[in-house]
């Protein structure tokens, strides 16, 4: 990884900036900057933060950031992969027949939150059609009292004729 961050200093140095006007123009500390250079990665607080400050830093000096992500990645691949490929695969192998696997009667299987939405669309559309019946009983109700009132007043007999 020192190549890398020796790489990055030949470049900055090539295009005549300096650590502390790429420390401004990148908001990165001096030190961060001089640190990656040295290829001290230990400063930064995990490999995220590191690869960013990486990808910034190839943007800036003008190299495709992805081609220096990759070699970051084979980097740190090296350092941290001590899986095989053959376990990678025999544990996804495994997983993949889990999935396969038929569960017995008596296996609990937990409802998820979506087998509840039929049941709330019902009793909405429930609500929904009782105000409806009542509203038009409440209408129909309206007119029996107009139709009583006027029976009561003899008046309906003299619009009825």
């Amino acid at each position: 990884m020192k190549e890398l961050g020796e790489r990055l200093s030949i470049l900055r140095k090539s295009n005549g900036v300096s650590l502390q006007e790429a420390s401004n123009d990148l908001n990165i500390s001096e030190k961060e900057l001089e640190c990656l250079e040295n290829g001290n990665f230990k400063v930064f607080k995990d490999v995220y933060e590191l690869k960013k400050v990486i990808t910034n830093y190839a943007k800036y000096l003008g190299i495709d950031e992805e081609l220096i992500i990759d070699e970051f990645n084979d980097f740190l691949f090296e350092k941290t992969s001590k899986i095989s490929k053959e376990d990678i695969l025999s544990v996804q192998k495994k997983q993949d027949e889990k999935e396969e696997k038929i569960s017995s009667p008596y296996t609990k299987i937990g409802k998820s939150r979506y087998d509840f939405a039929p049941i709330v669309l019902l009793v909405v559309l429930l609500v929904f059609i009782s105000l409806i019946v009542y509203l038009v009983l409440a209408y129909l109700r309206k007119d029996d009292n107009v139709t009583h009132e006027l029976m009561r007043r003899g008046d309906y007999i003299e619009l009825a004729k």
